[in-house]
């Protein structure tokens, strides 16, 4: 259900790097969460497809991009090719307006393999590498944790298994008490009315046992998903009062009916009014883009 570790514990594990404060700056977000969404390459999407969609992301101000967690390098799209041809698109982006976006970049594999890939996505200037963790195991993300140069996106996949019966597994506060030892900056939670089996109190728990210090150290970002769009911001935050979060929408985004840049500004916008206390209809009264979003969602 939960565990505690002594003090002497900080003198062998290191824990994140960065954690909520480091992700926040280098996305240059604050006052609200970071806006995220997915690529699904593994549905084969060529190299020039997801670099096309990464750009269509990034002029529509998005925070946070990563690769699909079942994608690593294939035929359609390998893995140096794809890392080379996104950043360039991100550099390039990020000389223009001084924003760089983050793209998690899916280094999951045999720990050599890791550490080439690692060192790929440093050497092209991006910001942050995704973890399968319980597909790697403790050892495998420490490893890559304890390099200390990129942010560590932690992907929760294959987590049912380990949770989902009462008398079986492990719950998430003593979970994430796990990868932080190991050094994530990042980690899943799922999302309130997410799509999974997930109880929106278990989702709630998971994210603010995210958000309490741990050793001494500060929390690491609750990246929120599954079936989000701006519609579940308001209960997001009258639960849990925090926007450190990351905040991912595939369809809420890429699906909005007036186009991926509209469906940003419409999660933005559900934010703010979420923080202000205004209610979801008040806040689509505001702004067309979430009212849009409102009539595409609300009834999913």
């Amino acid at each position: 259900m939960d565990l505690e570790v002594p003090n002497s514990f900080k003198e062998h594990y290191r824990g994140p790097r960065f954690g909520i404060k480091g992700s926040m700056a280098s996305c240059k977000v604050s006052g609200r969460p970071m806006i995220g969404t997915i690529i699904k390459p593994s549905i084969g999407l060529s190299v020039g497809d997801t670099v096309s969609l990464v750009k269509k992301l990034i002029g529509a101000g998005i925070d946070f991009i990563k690769d699909d967690e079942l994608m690593g390098s294939a035929a359609n799209s390998f893995f140096d090719d794809r890392v080379k041809a996104i950043m360039k698109v991100i550099r390039d982006n990020e000389q223009r307006t001084g924003k760089k976006v983050m793209y998690a970049f899916n280094i999951s594999d045999e720990i050599d393999a890791m550490q080439h890939k690692y060192d790929l996505v440093l050497k092209e200037k991006g910001s942050c590498a995704m973890v399968s963790i319980n597909s790697v195991g403790l050892t495998g993300t420490k490893k890559i944790c304890d390099r200390g140069e990129l942010i560590v996106h932690g992907h929760r996949n294959g987590w049912g298994m380990l949770n989902r019966h009462p008398l079986l597994g492990i719950e998430f506060p003593a979970y994430q008490k796990l990868q932080r030892l190991a050094g994530v900056d990042q980690l899943h939670v799922n999302g309130i009315q997410n799509k999974f089996w997930e109880s929106d109190d278990s989702v709630v728990a998971s994210i603010k046992s995210c958000l309490q210090p741990f050793l001494g150290g500060d929390g690491i970002v609750p990246v929120v998903s599954s079936g989000q769009w701006g519609g579940q911001a308001f209960e997001t935050y009258r639960r849990t009062r925090t926007t450190d979060l990351l905040y991912m929408a595939g369809g809420g985004i890429l699906a909005h009916p007036m186009g991926p840049q509209a469906g940003v500004t419409a999660l933005k916008a559900a934010w703010a009014g979420a923080v202000e206390g205004l209610s979801l209809e008040e806040t689509a009264k505001r702004s067309p883009e979430f009212s849009a979003s409102v009539k595409k969602f609300s009834n999913l």
